[in-house]
């Protein structure tokens, strides 16, 4: 039981932890360029919705290599 608990706080941890280096790195980018005057509000969203969807995807992929080779000895 104790076990399910630790993996759920890592995959929390993980996933903010991404998602916190993916909004980051996507402040690198100059999107004024591509925006429409007066749309502020709808390219934060869109910055918002990538940085979850880019930061979630990439945790999701350390995690399942990390639970993975955590399993892998169990092979034998």
């Amino acid at each position: 039981m104790i076990n399910f608990g630790v993996e759920a706080l890592v995959s929390i941890l993980s996933h903010l932890m991404f998602i916190s280096i993916t909004w980051w790195a996507l402040q690198g980018i100059q999107y004024e360029k591509w925006m429409k005057k007066n749309k502020v509000v709808q390219v934060r969203l869109l910055l918002i919705l990538i940085t979850i969807a880019i930061g979630s995807t990439v945790s999701n992929f350390f995690l399942d290599y990390l639970f993975l080779s955590q399993r892998l000895p169990m092979m034998w």
